[in-house]
């Protein structure tokens, strides 16, 4: 089988290329990736040494992909990925666009003219703003609870594929809703199979943490590194509640989908999380940074950030139903791992930056 993956050094992509590779010998991958995030070349590296063919390109540009095939599947794991592009000054809202949505429909016309079938890596931030900012929450345990499931598109599991995503959901959130209805329509059109996976808050060792993406990552390094931390809205509480998904679990689901080709009457849409047992709040999560560094002052703003939410889990039970798939590495499990990076990684905070 080959495979093009966009994105190939990230975090993400590089993972579940990786994956893929080590998994199944007879896998040949072409990856894409533009090298402007910091890190990406580390990455590179590894992967030339495993035989993937990694090749500088921009998305943006369709002429960088006329080289680009045959292929059997192609996984866009490519993205400016924060919630905050296009508005925090690092990127303009035109660059957001056309990183995040025309790059995907350069792909899908790629898709078209090789019959290949197509893997968007969306995000949990599809879902409303307005919706998930208006749910009854109380506090338990230092977190965020939802103290009342019966609103459309909840369950006791959490956020289900149901729930609203009417605007607003941050000009990120747009463009990958909008990526995601482009790569449905393009599938069904064209006849070829299209999976997307709206994936929870990923982590994992070797993650590029910051404080608008892999969080999870950049609260273990910083904590760890006694560095300047801040709880930021919701009365500076650190009660806000995220899910946490194992890179490696995605990748395990992505190696499924791109072997099944082309399942019918299976949902094209899926969530795809660590759900409840991996939820956690930042004070929980600094309670845990404290039991394995010791113990780190967090200071407490009410300073609000743009598109900030108090509680986002996701329930995964179609892909359960479905893809008889689940997260299998644990909440501690993960962290743990991250810690033990952070460890041997001294100057990863700076590599991320």
């Amino acid at each position: 089988m080959n495979i093009f993956i966009t994105g190939v050094c990230g975090f993400v992509g590089s993972s579940i290329a990786r994956h893929l590779v080590e998994s199944d010998s007879t896998i040949k991958i072409v990856g894409m990736d533009n090298l402007a995030r910091p890190g990406s070349e580390t990455n590179r590296r590894e992967l030339v040494s495993k035989g993937i063919d990694v090749r500088h390109g921009d998305l943006r540009l369709a002429s960088d992909l006329e080289t680009i095939g045959p292929m059997d599947f192609v996984i866009d794991a490519a993205a400016l990925p924060s919630v905050l592009a296009g508005v925090d000054g690092a990127n303009s809202s035109l660059q957001l666009v056309q990183h995040n949505l025309l790059g995907t429909i350069h792909l899908l016309e790629l898709c078209k003219r090789h019959h290949a079938g197509f893997l968007l890596l969306s995000t949990s931030r599809v879902y409303s703003i307005e919706a998930l900012t208006s749910l009854s929450l109380d506090i338990q345990k230092d977190a965020f609870v939802v103290s009342d499931t019966t609103d459309p598109g909840l369950t006791d599991d959490g956020i289900n594929e149901n729930f609203s995503t009417a605007a607003p959901v941050s000009m990120y959130g747009a463009t990958k809703i909008a990526s995601e209805t482009m790569a449905l329509e393009y599938g069904l059109t064209y006849d070829f199979p299209v999976w997307i996976n709206r994936c929870g808050v990923l982590a994992g060792a070797g993650q590029f943490g910051r404080a608008d993406q892999g969080i999870f990552s950049f609260w273990l390094h910083s904590h760890l590194r006694r560095q300047p931390l801040k709880y930021l809205g919701f009365g500076g509480s650190g009660h806000q509640v995220r899910d946490c998904l194992n890179v490696r679990d995605l990748s395990q689901l992505v190696s499924t989908q791109i072997a099944s080709g082309d399942r019918k009457n299976v949902p094209r849409t899926i969530n795809v999380s660590g759900g409840q047992a991996s939820a956690m709040s930042l004070k929980q999560l600094t309670q845990w940074c404290d039991d394995r560094f010791g113990k780190h002052a967090i200071q407490s703003s009410d300073e609000e950030r743009p598109f900030d939410l108090p509680w986002v889990v996701l329930d995964s039970a179609l892909a359960n139903q479905h893809w008889n798939w689940k997260p299998e590495v644990s909440m501690n499990d993960t962290l743990e791992e991250i810690a033990v990076h952070a460890e041997s990684n001294p100057g990863w905070l700076e590599l991320s930056q």
